[in-house]
């Protein structure tokens, strides 16, 4: 079964569409960056050496298992080349 496939079945749970949309946020952080370092052509190693930190700490962050602080997200950015930007939305 594909991922899609199997998402598609899951999200027939009500419960588990609205867990699923609580953390949507989350997700969107998670992919945001991963495209930031995938634009700057750089692996988590280097992205890593750039923050003065190690490759897991980067691989936790990208999968959404850290909880990062405010300057953690900015030197990330800064490190693949991008300035981080906030804005904000009624919800």
């Amino acid at each position: 079964m594909s991922l899609s496939n199997l998402k598609a079945k899951a999200f027939k749970n009500p419960d588990v569409k609205a867990a699923y949309d609580e953390l949507s946020d989350e997700f969107s952080l998670i992919q945001t960056l991963i495209s930031m370092r995938e634009s700057s052509g750089l692996t988590q190693g280097e992205i890593a050496k750039r923050m003065g930190t190690k490759a897991p700490n980067v691989s936790r962050l990208e999968s959404g298992r850290a909880n990062p602080s405010l300057k953690t997200l900015m030197n990330y950015a800064q490190a693949c080349g991008f300035k981080l930007d906030f804005s904000f939305k009624h919800a």
